[in-house]
């Protein structure tokens, strides 16, 4: 799990291990008592029923004993053997660099400039490098959101697409190279959305990327009702379960919402709160641990799960 991306330049991370319960109630906890854009936590199971890990980044070095005091109450005296380490901006360009190979999905193909050697006549390449913003296309929740995409454009060609939580860039950019058309995107990072501009120039698209700063839809270009048959939103289970109303608001009534950033256990709360809006489950995919699903308005089958290793 995720919450909140992580900040711009993070300079402190405090580490702490623990067990699911109380990494899963220190993760809402610090997520709802502290900025947004400038703290962010992951917390993720070290090993097949092991312990789990937490990781809290901050933007700029913490009251270490403040942050003590508020998991306490959690988990107790394991709350003073918690390591706060301070980041190097240069290793955490260097760490998000390492070990990345090229990312494909159908003929989209996302990888660094490095392994430009890989790409085949008719692919649809993606020069990403690894940067600040949160998705390099590596990462389980992104590939699934392109692999969610590929399937879907079997099915039908959407003509109106939205990208919210844009982080790099690439689910746009799929969309744009794939469609060249107009694709809408947006973050609420400023800098993810200076990384996304950078990349689409770098990528040749530039002129059909319209993109926004802006929690969710709150920009003029997203907020449109009715207008949009194909939403991606891989950002985390709170805010996906909170943007359920708006971002069915701006969908077309046949539209297609892929929705990603979640683990398994967050799967039956997001899905409660879009079915409250109408939607219903037509397809998953499971890839590192993480889910992505793909939703549509009304009915109630349930196409076979697609599980990718």
């Amino acid at each position: 799990m995720l919450e909140g991306l992580h900040p711009n330049r993070p300079t402190h991370v405090l580490r702490i291990t623990t067990d699911e319960k109380s990494a899963r109630a220190m993760t809402d906890l610090i997520g709802e008592i502290f900025d947004p854009a400038e703290t962010a936590v992951a917390a993720f199971e070290t090993e097949d029923g092991g312990p789990w890990l937490l990781e809290a980044y901050f933007a700029r070095e913490p009251d270490q004993k403040a942050v003590r005091d508020l998991i306490r109450p959690v988990v107790g005296a394991e709350a003073d053997k918690g390591v706060f380490l301070p980041l190097e901006q240069q290793d955490w360009v260097k760490t998000s660099l390492e070990g990345l190979n090229p990312v494909r999905a159908g003929r989209i193909l996302v990888h660094g400039s490095h392994d430009r050697d890989q790409r085949r006549t008719n692919d649809l390449a993606i020069e990403i490098e690894a940067a600040l913003a949160f998705g390099t296309g590596h990462h389980g929740t992104t590939k699934g959101c392109l692999l969610a995409f590929v399937d879907e454009l079997k099915l039908r060609t959407p003509r109106h697409v939205l990208d919210v939580g844009t982080g790099t860039g690439i689910l746009a950019f799929a969309a744009a190279k794939t469609l060249k058309r107009p694709i809408v995107a947006g973050d609420i990072d400023p800098e993810a959305v200076r990384v996304a501009r950078e990349n689409a120039r770098l990528n040749g698209i530039g002129s059909y990327l319209k993109l926004y700063v802006g929690p969710g839809v709150r920009n003029e270009a997203a907020d449109r009702p009715g207008h949009f048959d194909l939403v991606f939103a891989n950002i985390l289970a709170k805010p996906l379960r909170i943007l359920a109303p708006s971002l069915s608001r701006v969908a077309t009534a046949d539209g297609t919402l892929i929705l990603s950033g979640l683990l398994g256990p967050d799967v039956p709360g997001v899905l409660s709160a879009y079915a409250a809006q109408g939607w219903q489950l037509r397809r998953r995919y499971d890839l590192e641990g993480w889910a992505a699903l793909v939703l549509k308005r009304g009915g109630t089958s349930l196409r076979p799960s697609r599980a990718w290793f």
